[in-house]
């Protein structure tokens, strides 16, 4: 283990069937970790020695999906570059915090690929990468002169008038996961309503 290695892994944001889960399982046993898991109706925790440390990874149960929760420090540079490689599979959110020799990296990676590199070293910090937007001036001038969002905007509010009356029905007849969905369904449409500044 190098000793001067370390790495933050904050705002993670993967999403895991039980399949990913069991391959990291199985790469971690192959790369000689120690490590057991157990599951609950919640969650599911994958304890793993690395040296003298236990590094807990919690996944919470989304209905028969599952997501990395909590923020981790990781000193063992196999172990971070297994989590690395599932931030790439499932083309995840996160922060990663790489601190070398008092110097640090931090990469913004959004849909498993880095957006954003910059290097704080001490008080000053520089951009080393950014990617730059796909958006052309053509693109620009089309989207606003486009009738696309008034067009959707009457069909939103249709789907909104739907998706109420939906889960008015689940609160009736008390279905805890027809008002889950109607409820994650809601927020969907209120982001898109939100973003067509309705």
């Amino acid at each position: 283990m190098n000793k001067s290695h370390e790495v933050e892994y904050c705002n993670l944001e993967l999403r895991f069937d039980r399949r990913q889960i069991q391959n990291l399982i199985r790469d971690l046993i192959q790369e000689g970790y120690s490590l057991y898991w157990s599951e609950t109706e919640g969650q599911f925790l994958v304890s793993i020695r690395t040296g003298r440390k236990l590094v807990k990874l919690q996944f919470q149960r989304m209905k028969s999906r599952y997501k990395i929760v909590g923020d981790y420090i990781i000193k063992d540079e196999k172990l971070s570059e297994l989590i690395e490689k599932l931030i790439n599979d499932t083309r995840g959110h996160a922060v990663v915090k790489r601190i070398k020799d008092r110097q640090i990296v931090i990469e913004s990676i959004m849909f498993g690929e880095i957006i954003r590199l910059v290097e704080v070293s001490g008080m000053e910090h520089r951009i080393i990468y950014q990617k730059k937007p796909f958006v052309t001036i053509e693109e620009m001038i089309r989207a606003f002169q486009s009738k696309r969002a008034e067009e959707r905007a009457v069909v939103l509010r249709y789907e909104l008038d739907y998706e109420l009356s939906m889960l008015h029905d689940a609160l009736q007849g008390t279905d805890e996961d027809a008002i889950a969905e109607s409820k994650e369904r809601l927020m969907v449409l209120r982001t898109e309503m939100l973003q067509l500044e309705l």
